[in-house]
């Protein structure tokens, strides 16, 4: 199972990240390299996982 991150953490690898609202709808990808943050989303509960 992916795991989820939030807008602020710390990005663990380079890579595709998609970002889902709570309800788990895909609000698009987007490439972040390690080390970066995450960055903030429109809509609260939102998070990111690592595209496969």
């Amino acid at each position: 199972m992916n795991q989820k991150y939030r807008p602020g953490e710390q990005v663990p690898e380079s890579g595709e990240y998609v970002a889902y609202d709570r309800d788990g709808n895909n609000g698009g990808s987007t490439h972040l390299e390690k080390g970066e943050r995450f960055p903030a989303t429109q809509h609260e509960g939102s998070y990111y996982m690592m595209e496969e």
